[in-house]
């Protein structure tokens, strides 16, 4: 969404407080002008094992306004190259909440994956909120697809019946 002179939109001001062990640490930053998320960086040394996960600090607690919220994504790069990715990927950060941020990492690679203070962990992306109504009926309109699933619309050949 740039301005109508196609500048880019005036950023959204989310309050961010700085916890102790989060002293001397990069706020989240986009990497680049076209970055839709913001790489944040831990707060904690820790080594996950193959298999395991841990809820990593940030060593930040924010202050979402009302209608957004902030997901919490993987890094791609690390995904790929150690099978680093976040748990409930995205997280969901609440505009009420103003705990401390951390990301819930897991480690699908087969070896033992080092995470030291500093190191960028994952991406924050603030994202509008839309409340949902829900309005009960008997019928619902039919579709061409219909009541077609998991992998019902193609595109993965063994998936074919």
């Amino acid at each position: 969404m740039h301005s109508s002179d196609g500048s880019a939109p005036e950023p959204v001001p989310v309050l961010v407080k700085r916890l102790p062990h989060g002293e001397g640490l990069d706020l989240p930053a986009y990497a680049t002008d076209g970055a839709a998320g913001m790489d944040v960086v831990a707060a904690e040394d820790v080594t996950l094992a193959p298999g395991a996960r841990h809820a990593v600090a940030t060593g930040l607690a924010v202050a979402i306004p009302p209608h957004f919220e902030i997901q919490v994504r993987p890094r791609s790069g690390l995904a790929l190259k150690h099978g680093i990715t976040v748990a409930n990927a995205p997280g969901t950060i609440d505009s009420d909440y103003r705990g401390e941020v951390k990301a819930i990492l897991i480690n699908h690679g087969t070896e033992p994956f080092a995470i030291r203070r500093g190191d960028r962990v994952a991406q924050l992306v603030l994202a509008p909120v839309v409340r949902a109504g829900w309005v009960e009926v008997a019928e619902l309109e039919h579709t061409a697809r219909g009541e077609g699933g998991f992998g019902s619309t193609g595109g993965v050949v063994s998936l074919k019946p």
